[in-house]
């Protein structure tokens, strides 16, 4: 296993769920929404933690077949849109930008997204702690300086989101200072990995600065304490090809991340396991089924040498940017960084008739049909649910700028190739857990900022330092109320690929929030009371973030292609389906806001290019 085994007796007691389909009221029994979404912070954010029980339940519905034909009540709103976009995520928000941009204010544009606020996994949580305000990632957590001249800088020109305006906090303590990242999967802090009872060690043990001491005293095999260094002194930066589809880049799209490390580096199946489970973090699904690609997908386009960047909420300032630009007073104040930071979202201008783009809020898809032959077709209807009842709009154009596992269910006429290309997409889940604290004194007693660990929930984490325009707070240190992330992947090694996503989304939908929250609790009170944490006086707050389909999991051949097939993104990409055209990071086989971005403005040219010509 590559994780300590989650299954509670919720979850046992679901038995055979694991093999079907999961059903959230069945799985989670006699508990209600407030035992499972769990706490979700103040402010824009606060109804709005991942994917709450309602927002799920709602998806649902889509799995369950409950929509396969519109019931009679359906209201008819009368309304005509120049295009859709179905979903609110950054890939959705872009396309909408795009196609405003591109077509012109007189033409229209409706995003209907399924959650009570817009961002999709980029938004935030926030907390009030000690009177002050402090902010935690919610999905996506940082963005990279741009290359000069590519789409993504004059993507951030468009929007206003000036990346050189980024001042980080300074320290502020008489205490020495340690390094502190920019965001919590940025650790610049000295390194620390503590070992537990998986281990042998009870108490825990903590090996700081573990790379320096050449790993010594870690409680493992000399084979392995071996193994370990070899690949840690082998790793180069850049790329081991010349560019993505050459034959190396495609060689190594054959193979799993596992079998790619053992045989680059020698590494063996057990040390891969249980140190590495997580070296396609980005993918969620264990090493042993992602293609070995997956380790430098996220490389491509990026300017190397520079840092990463985030906003205090991680990339809600991308979503909040875009938002501020399609629909100017949705934020108030200027399209500055700390006005579209701090001020409060007017939700009321999201959705008001005559501007030319609308954002409709909890407002979930379940029908997407071309009216009569998509070939001969001038509108496209699209139906939602909302507050319990079902409405239908028509649009002359569609982007279905979703995850995978909903478009070939929504999309009634889908072609049978496209249908069978989405067949070969996985997703995987993820919870971002995201921990407020009153002080970091145990950490800074260790010496360490941030941290490493092999068991139990989640596997790093590390303080960091916010953007001053984010805050009043211009200085941090280890007096400064904080928020740790916690990243929590639910791989099962040994399993098939979509046998592992299934597995772990029943971990994460049959757990209720007071058990994740002792779990949390316990984990940082084994790892840390003996440098002086007490989670009773030092947690003032912990909310979850459940995305029960966070990840695209690229097997191997995904990227590619395999055995002299094309890459099932392929057909997807390739040209419209009658007026739908398909966004979404899963094309991309990359679930990051560059693709997000990139696949968007494809499948927003291919509208305007071939769709919508008069």
């Amino acid at each position: 296993m590559c994780r300590r085994d989650f299954l509670n007796s919720t979850l046992l007691a679901a038995g055979s769920a694991l093999l079907g389909p999961l059903n959230p009221q069945q799985l989670l029994a006699a508990n209600d929404e407030n035992d499972w979404t769990g706490y979700g912070g103040v402010g824009d954010y606060a109804n709005s933690n991942g994917n709450t029980l309602e927002v799920m339940s709602a998806g649902h519905q889509i799995r369950n077949g409950i929509f396969n034909s519109l019931p009679p009540d359906t209201i008819d709103t009368g309304e005509v849109f120049d295009c859709a976009v179905i979903g609110g995520g950054v890939s959705d928000l872009s396309a909408a930008l795009f196609f405003t941009k591109y077509a012109g204010p007189k033409l229209t544009c409706v995003v209907l997204d399924n959650h009570p606020v817009f961002g999709g996994e980029s938004k935030r949580n926030e907390f009030v702690v000690d009177g002050q305000r402090i902010m935690g990632p919610q999905g996506a957590d940082h963005f990279q300086v741009p290359l000069p001249h590519s789409l993504m800088a004059r993507f951030f020109e468009l929007v206003g989101l000036d990346w050189r305006e980024f001042k980080y906090q300074e320290w502020g303590s008489s205490s020495p200072e340690l390094p502190l990242g920019n965001s919590f999967e940025d650790a610049r802090g000295a390194d620390a990995f503590y070992f537990g009872a998986k281990f042998g060690k009870t108490p825990g043990m903590w090996l700081i600065d573990p790379w320096e001491k050449k790993l010594q005293g870690m409680p493992v095999s000399e084979a392995t304490r071996s193994e370990l260094l070899k690949y840690n002194e082998q790793q180069r930066t850049g790329l081991p090809f010349e560019y993505p589809g050459d034959e190396t880049s495609r060689q190594i799209d054959c193979v799993t991340i596992e079998r790619y490390l053992m045989d680059r580096y020698g590494l063996s199946k057990e040390t891969i396991q249980t140190f590495m489970a997580d070296e396609g973090s980005g993918h969620g699904a264990g090493p042993d089924v992602l293609s070995a690609y997956c380790i430098y997908a996220f490389d491509i386009d990026r300017s190397m040498n520079e840092p990463s960047l985030s906003f205090p909420g991680g990339n809600d300032g991308i979503a909040r940017h875009i938002v501020k630009t399609l629909i100017p007073d949705s934020i108030p104040g200027a399209n500055t960084l700390e006005a579209v930071c701090r001020n409060t979202i007017n939700f009321q201008s999201l959705d008001r008739p005559n501007q030319p783009t609308r954002i409709r809020l909890s407002s979930t898809t379940v029908w997407v049909n071309h009216e009569g032959d998509p070939s001969k077709s001038n509108f496209v209807t699209v139906a939602y649910t909302r507050g319990g009842r079902v409405y239908r709009v028509k649009a002359h154009s569609v982007v279905m700028a979703g995850g995978c596992w909903t478009s070939k269910l929504i999309v009634k006429d889908l072609p049978t190739a496209h249908r069978q290309a989405y067949d070969q997409f996985y997703r995987s889940p993820c919870m971002m857990a995201n921990v407020a604290l009153r002080n970091w004194h145990f950490l800074y007693k260790l010496g360490i900022s941030g941290c490493r660990w092999f068991e139990g929930l989640g596997s790093f984490t590390a303080v960091r330092k916010v953007p001053t325009f984010s805050t009043e707070k211009k200085t941090i240190g280890p007096d400064s109320p904080v928020v740790l992330t916690l990243k929590v992947l639910f791989p099962h090694c040994g399993l098939p690929l979509q046998e592992q996503g299934n597995r772990g989304r029943a971990q994460l939908l049959s757990t209720p929030f007071r058990d994740y929250e002792r779990q949390i609790r316990a984990q940082l009170t084994d790892m840390f009371s003996a440098s002086g944490f007490d989670a009773t006086r030092d947690i003032a707050g912990i909310v979850l973030n459940r995305w029960g389909h966070a990840y695209v999991s690229p097997q191997p051949g995904f990227f590619f292609g395999k055995d002299g097939n094309p890459p099932p993104r392929a057909i997807l990409r390739a040209a419209p389906f009658g007026r739908i055209t398909f966004a979404n990071t899963d094309l991309s086989g990359t679930p990051d806001h560059r693709t997000a971005i990139g696949e968007a403005h494809r499948a927003v040219s291919q509208l305007l290019d071939q769709v919508l010509t008069e």
